[in-house]
C-alpha cells in the first residue's frame, strides 16, 4: 500500500515531487511550490464569500437573538468595569454565567457602532468566515506534502472549508451571538498552529495554540479542554524535536495557555466582591466555583446547583447515538460517519510513513477532536443543547477535507475506491435517515441524495483507473454536490428564519415552530412551578407588560409595553438601576428597550442568591433601585430561594399598580 511520502499520482496522471523530510526545516512544503495562482485565490474568495452571505444575509430578522448576552454587550458599551467582568447591567449587579470574552468583542462593537441586531451579530458572522479561511489553511497546509499537488491541495482545504461552513449548527451560531461561535474559531486557531508547529518545526507556533486555548477558556470555559489530548497527542507523536524537548515543548504551551487565561480569573479572585459583579452561575461568588461546578463537572454528571433540568432527564438520554438523534443529528451528523472512514483510511494508508508525518498528526489533532468532543457530548448527564454541536463540525471538516482528496488521488487502488464509495454510501444513508426525522421538508430530497451516492459510489470503483479528465471532473463534482445537498438546504433553512431565545436549533421550522432538534424556545424537564406571589401578574409566564419572554423570560426575553418603558425612563437619573426583575431574560428585555439597568435578581435561572433579600433591602433603603416588576418565573429545583424570598417581601410591603399590562411595584425606601 502506497505511504505519503512516495511520489505520487494525481487524477490527470501527473506525478508530485513529494520527498521524506528532512528535518524541521526540511519539510516537504518547504520543497514545492506553496503560493496558489490567482484562480486558486478567486476559488477561495468566492467560497469565503458565500460563507459571509449565507452567515450575515437578514441577520436583523432575529433581533436581540439570545438577548442575555445581548443585554451584556449593551451594558459593556456602557460601562467598562461591566465590559471587563461580563456583567448583565452596567450597574454591576451580576455577570453572565461565562467568562466574558466573546461579550468583549460584541461589547466593543456596540460601543463603536452602536446598539442594534447587526452591530451585535455581524462579528458573530465574521468569525465564521475567518474559521472557514483557518480550516482552509490548516488543510492545505497538511494536505500539499501528502500530494506534491498544488491544486489538489488548494482543493482539500476547500472542501473542507465548504464543509464547515454549511454544517447546519454552524449557520445556526454564525448567526447567533452564544460564546460559541468565538469558541469554535480559537479552537480551530489552534488546532491550526498544532499543525504548523509539527509540520514547520518552530516552538512558537505550539505556544500561540495555548494562547489560542486559554482564551478560548475566557470564552466557555472548560469545553476548550476537550480538544487538548489530541492536541497533545498529536506533537508528542509528530513533532521533529526529541522526547525531552517535545514534552518540554508541551509545557510551554500549557503554561501559555494557564497565563493567557488565568490572568483574568486571578483579577476575579483578587478584585474585593464588594468592587465587582456577583459572578452569576455561582452559589458563593466564586469565578472557580463557577467554572469546576456549573460550567464543569456539573454538566458531566448533572450535579448543578441552581440549574434547570440535568440528571439525564431534562436534557434527553445519553448513549453512543445521541448526536444522531432527533435533537443532534439534524444539527451536526450529516458526515459524522465519512469522516471517521476517511480517517481511518488515512490511518491505514500512512501507517508506514515517518513518524514525523503531517497527515498522521492532522488525523490525530482533527480525528481525536472529533471523537473526544463527540462521546463527552453524547454521554455527558447535565445541561446540553443541540446548538453545543457546532464545537464537532472542524473537527469533521478536517477529515473530510483531507481524507476525500487524498483518498481521491490514491482511488486507482482498489481498497482506497472502496473506502471513498464506502464514505460516500454513508453520506447517502445517513442523509436519507435525518431528512426522515422531518419528513415533511423537501421529501425528495433524501431519495436523490440516497440514490445519488450510491450511483457515485459504484462510479468511482468502477472507474478508479481512468484518467479522463471530464471524467475526473465530473464524478468529484458531482460527488461533493450530492455530499453536501443535505446540509446545504438545512443551512439555507436555518438562514431563511429569524432565532431568537436561550435555546436554539438549526434546521427546518415544523407546522409547531420549531427545528428538528429542540425547538426554537424549547424547555428542558425537571424545572419548578413558576415562582409567583400574590398580585403578580403579567399574563401565564409573561414576566411583565407586553408580550413575554418563553417560560416567562427563562429562556427568552420579555418586550415590554411603551407605556411600561416610558414610566421606566422617568426620574432614572435618580436611581442606579431603573428596575429590579426575578431572572436574567425578564432583565435583560426591560434593559434593551429602555437602555438603562435593570438587576436581574438570581441571576439566569433565578437560583442565584444575588441579590439576597437583607442586600435587596439595604439597596431599597438606600434608593438605588426605583421599581420591581412582578412576573412568573420558571425556575431550577436547587440553589438559592432568595428571588423568591424577595419577591415575597416587595408584594407584602409595597403597593402594586399595573402599568401597560404589568404588575409593578414602586419602591420608596
Amino acid at each position: 500500500m502506497t505511504t505519503f511520502f512516495k511520489p505520487l499520482t494525481d487524477a490527470g496522471g501527473r506525478t508530485g515531487p513529494v520527498r521524506a523530510p528532512a528535518g524541521p526545516r526540511g519539510n516537504s512544503t518547504d520543497r514545492v511550490k506553496t503560493k496558489g495562482p490567482l484562480r486558486h485565490r478567486l476559488e477561495l474568495g468566492a467560497v469565503l464569500l458565500g460563507t459571509a452571505v449565507l452567515y450575515i444575509w437578514g441577520l436583523g430578522s432575529s433581533g436581540w437573538a439570545n438577548a442575555f448576552y445581548s443585554a451584556a454587550a449593551q451594558a459593556g458599551s456602557q460601562d467598562w468595569t461591566a465590559w471587563f467582568f461580563g456583567s448583565s447591567d452596567a450597574a454591576n449587579s451580576i455577570t453572565v454565567d461565562k467568562p466574558p470574552a466573546a461579550l468583549w468583542i460584541t461589547g466593543l462593537s456596540v460601543r463603536m457602532f452602536g446598539l442594534s441586531s447587526w452591530s451585535i451579530l455581524v462579528p458573530e458572522a465574521l468569525m465564521g468566515v475567518a474559521t472557514a479561511l483557518i480550516m482552509y489553511l490548516a488543510i492545505r497546509r497538511a494536505a500539499l506534502p501528502a500530494t506534491g499537488n498544488l491544486r489538489l491541495a488548494h482543493r482539500a482545504g476547500l472542501l473542507a472549508a465548504a464543509v464547515l461552513a454549511l454544517t447546519p449548527v454552524a449557520t445556526l451560531m454564525f448567526r447567533f451571538n452564544n460564546p460559541d461561535a468565538l469558541l469554535v474559531l480559537l479552537m480551530t486557531a489552534a488546532g491550526y498552529a498544532v499543525v504548523r508547529s509539527i509540520q514547520d518545526g518552530k516552538l512558537r507556533w505550539l505556544v500561540l495554540a495555548g494562547v489560542f486555548l486559554g482564551f478560548g477558556f475566557l470564552a466557555k470555559q472548560l469545553q476548550v479542554l476537550l480538544v487538548l489530548p489530541g492536541f497533545a497527542l498529536a506533537y508528542f507523536v509528530s513533532a521533529h524535536p526529541t522526547p525531552r524537548k517535545r514534552v518540554l515543548h508541551l509545557l510551554a504551551a500549557a503554561g501559555a495557555m494557564v497565563a493567557s487565561a488565568g490572568w483574568w480569573i486571578a483579577a476575579v479572585e483578587l478584585v474585593p466582591a464588594n468592587l465587582r459583579p456577583y459572578i452569576g452561575g455561582s452559589q458563593n461568588n466564586s469565578i472557580l466555583e463557577l467554572t469546576f461546578g456549573y460550567n464543569g463537572l456539573g454538566r458531566l454528571n448533572g450535579d448543578e446547583t441552581g440549574s434547570v433540568g440535568g440528571g439525564g432527564n431534562g436534557w434527553g438520554t445519553p448513549g453512543l447515538l445521541r448526536m444522531f438523534g432527533t435533537e443532534f443529528g439534524g444539527q451536526i451528523a450529516w458526515l459524522i460517519p465519512s469522516a471517521l472512514i476517511l480517517g481511518g483510511a488515512l490511518l491505514w494508508l500512512g501507517r508506514r510513513a515517518p513518524r514525523t508525518d503531517v497527515v498522521r498528526a492532522s488525523v490525530i489533532v482533527w480525528g481525536s477532536w472529533l471523537l473526544v468532543t463527540g462521546l463527552v457530548f453524547s454521554y455527558m448527564q447535565g445541561i446540553i443543547h443541540p446548538y453545543y454541536a457546532v464545537a464537532l463540525a472542524p473537527g469533521i471538516a478536517g477529515l473530510v477535507g483531507l481524507g476525500g482528496v487524498l483518498l481521491w488521488q490514491r482511488r486507482s487502488q482498489l481498497p482506497v475506491a472502496l473506502l471513498l464509495g464506502a464514505s460516500l454510501v454513508a453520506a447517502g444513508f445517513t442523509a436519507f435517515a435525518l431528512l426522515g426525522q422531518v419528513p415533511t421538508f423537501l421529501p425528495w430530497l433524501r431519495w436523490v441524495v440516497v440514490l445519488g451516492t450510491v450511483v457515485l459510489a459504484a462510479v468511482v470503483v468502477l472507474t478508479g483507473r481512468w484518467r479522463r479528465a471530464w471524467m475526473t471532473r465530473t464524478t468529484a463534482g458531482l460527488a461533493v454536490a450530492v455530499a453536501l445537498a443535505a446540509p446545504l438546504a438545512y443551512s439555507v433553512a436555518t438562514a431563511a428564519v429569524p432565532h431568537t431565545g436561550a435555546i436554539v436549533s438549526a434546521g427546518p421550522a415544523t407546522a409547531a415552530g420549531f427545528g428538528p432538534g429542540f425547538g426554537r424556545n424549547a424547555a428542558p424537564q425537571g424545572l419548578r412551578r413558576p415562582t409567583t406571589q400574590q398580585g403578580f401578574g403579567g399574563g401565564g409566564f409573561a414576566g411583565g407588560g407586553g408580550q413575554g419572554g418563553a417560560m416567562g423570560g427563562l429562556l427568552g426575553a420579555t418586550t415590554p409595553s411603551s407605556e411600561l418603558v416610558s414610566a421606566l425612563k422617568g426620574d432614572a437619573g435618580n436611581y442606579t438601576w431603573a428596575a429590579a426583575v426575578v431572572g436574567s431574560n425578564n432583565a435583560a428585555g426591560y434593559q434593551l428597550a429602555t437602555g438603562l439597568p435593570v438587576m436581574a435578581v438570581g441571576g439566569f435561572n433565578g437560583t442565584d442568591p444575588s441579590p439576597t433579600l437583607a442586600q435587596f433591602q439595604q439597596l431599597v433603603a438606600d434608593g438605588k433601585i426605583h421599581y420591581f416588576i412582578g412576573g412568573r418565573l420558571m425556575q431550577g429545583d436547587s440553589g438559592s430561594d432568595a428571588s423568591s424570598e424577595i419577591a415575597a417581601w416587595v408584594a407584602a410591603n409595597f403597593q402594586a399598580q399595573t402599568i401597560g399590562g404589568a404588575t409593578v411595584y414602586e419602591l420608596r425606601g
